[in-house]
């Protein structure tokens, strides 16, 4: 069992370590998640994919429950959503849809393996009673390229989402949206090079992200956290945070020890099966926002 803290102060001292004044609290949420009963690697749509060395399906489902019954434990409430046959990457959850303060705006995808994806995710939303359900007219892949910081939408492009989604998002949520560049195929989603940990705290991989973006996550936050190589190649950013705890790759351990330096509880968990597609526990994740933003 996982113990959970809803409240922790700490401050950084001198020698970058945190003291006891700064608080990180942890917010329950609500999680959407798809088990991975049709999960295989048949298609190549990211570098991470590779057809001829397939995937175990039993294994990423063990996972995947490991994952889900982590959220349970922290005492976060997860919804799940039925696997469609023939959908193999609807287990990434993120992708379907964003949601904010209870309106939500489905996904289009770029490739047309994952095309109906979109409408399953906007059936279940339906079917599930929410009232405010807008379809896209820009390609967007939901919380893959979309990710919520405080009152602000960062809007990654480069690889999967339309950067002309960004007026779309401004105009659905009502909020301001920051555009970011992604520049390596690696992390070909906004979601596996950017971490929001708080409303003012992100960890990223600078690498990831030209000159521009880079710029713009530092007037973003005022606290950045950056991975090493070898943490951004087992995708430790694909990471879910609620403020305290960080659920992230167990691979990813020098993440986790900057983040306990920082006063996060880091939960490693082991998505070794779901990186054969380049997911982890962010992209089989979809946080349902009912009311105002909760990071």
């Amino acid at each position: 069992m996982i113990t959970c803290c809803y409240q922790r102060s700490w401050v950084p001292s001198l020698d970058g370590m945190m003291t006891d004044e700064t608080r990180r609290v942890a917010t329950p949420r609500t999680y959407l998640m798809c088990p991975p009963a049709h999960f295989a690697v048949t298609y190549a749509i990211n570098p991470w994919m590779r057809p001829d060395e397939p995937a175990d399906a039993g294994l990423a489902m063990r996972q995947w429950g490991r994952l889900r019954q982590t959220y349970l434990e922290l005492g976060h409430e997860v919804r799940v959503i039925a696997p469609v046959p023939g959908l193999p990457d609807m287990v990434f959850a993120a992708n379907g849809a964003t949601v904010v303060a209870g309106t939500v705006l489905g996904a289009r995808f770029r490739y047309p393996e994952r095309a109906q994806e979109g409408p399953a995710y906007l059936d279940w939303f339906r079917a599930s009673g929410w009232s405010d359900v807008r379809e896209p007219a820009s390609c967007n892949e939901g919380e893959g390229d979309i990710l919520v910081a405080g009152r602000t939408l960062l809007a990654g492009h480069g690889f999967r989402t339309d950067v002309g989604a960004a007026s779309e998002l401004a105009e659905v949520f009502g909020l301001p949206v920051v555009s970011l560049r992604l520049v390596d195929p690696r992390f070909y989603h906004l979601d596996t090079a950017l971490c929001v940990l708080d409303s003012t705290t992100a960890m990223y991989y600078p690498a990831a992200f030209d000159d521009a973006g880079r710029a713009a996550l530092g007037s973003q936050f005022s606290e950045l956290i950056e991975a090493k190589d070898e943490d951004a190649e087992v995708l430790g950013l694909n990471a879910v945070s609620d403020g305290y705890h960080v659920v992230l790759a167990a691979q990813a351990t020098g993440l986790a020890r900057q983040l306990s330096a920082r006063g996060f509880a880091p939960v490693p968990v082991d998505m070794s099966e779901l990186l054969k597609a380049g997911g982890g526990a962010k992209c089989c994740t979809l946080e349902l926002r009912g009311g105002e933003s909760t990071v």
